[in-house]
């Protein structure tokens, strides 16, 4: 049985070369910033936690990461996740004693299942996040998991694979719909309800946030316990202050 949690908004940072940047579908980067930045003007607006990605996770990337953490945890005092180019524990460990919350996982986990059970034992399950980037695949009418930033099919039912990652002990599932992903057309309410329906954990809801009642949808139909998004917030569509007080005005907890 799914606990119902107070429901968190979760900005989302893509950081490239220690830039935050934001596409559609995946694609056409363009630049929205500094990291440190919008983290703690994020804060102070009242965001619940952050989840920072970063997509460029070569040698430099993660280099450039350990720093971008440091700061932020320096100028924030909400949770925040960071993601990309997490391949062992010694990662993980790395990015945590930087100042990070939790860690998320996609290609990695995919690759190496175990890397879960492992985290979660040294860390604790509250710390690791498994990222499912999904589309939908229309021979076998279910989503399909990808990796390597949505570039890579993995021949994995999402389905699947979401219950197989609470089995091995994540505490959290990011769930990005790629169908949707800067659409700015609404989450995709089958994906996460399909997701929400199979497993315990709590699912944050991600991909083609556009209005506040866009939240309001994932939250009651998809049963979403968080809704993350970026363009919306970072290009000023949306301010946080007024999604929460929509969000109460219609009967939504919030944190």
């Amino acid at each position: 049985m799914r606990n119902v949690l107070a429901k968190r908004i979760i900005p989302c940072l893509d950081v490239k070369d220690g830039r935050v940047v934001k596409g559609v579908n995946f694609v056409n980067l363009r630049d929205a910033g500094d990291p440190v930045e919008l983290a703690a003007i994020y804060d102070q607006e009242g965001a619940d936690e952050l989840v920072f990605l970063d997509i460029s996770a070569s040698v430099e990337g993660r280099a450039t990461m350990v720093e971008v953490v440091k700061k932020t945890a320096g100028e924030i005092t909400i949770p925040f996740t960071v993601g990309g180019g997490i391949s062992h524990v010694d990662d993980m460990k790395r990015i945590l004693r930087a100042g990070a919350d939790k860690i998320g996982m996609n290609t990695a986990a995919v690759k190496n299942p175990q890397l879960i059970s492992e985290g979660a034992r040294k860390f604790g399950s509250q710390c690791i996040v498994v990222a499912i980037d999904a589309r939908f695949n229309e021979a076998w009418g279910e989503w399909e998991v990808y990796t390597h930033g949505g570039r890579t099919p993995s021949g994995l039912r999402a389905l699947d694979w979401a219950k197989e990652a609470e089995k091995l002990g994540a505490g959290e599932i990011l769930l990005t719909s790629m169908d949707a992903d800067g659409t700015k057309d609404g989450f995709d309410i089958r994906l996460t309800r399909a997701v929400s329906d199979l497993v315990t954990i709590p699912i944050i809801a991600s991909g083609g946030a556009g209005t506040k009642d866009h939240f309001y949808n994932v939250f009651t139909e998809g049963k979403a316990d968080a809704g993350l998004a970026a363009t919306i917030f970072h290009y000023k569509e949306i301010a946080i202050p007024d999604l929460k007080q929509h969000l109460k005005s219609r009967g939504v907890e919030i944190r």
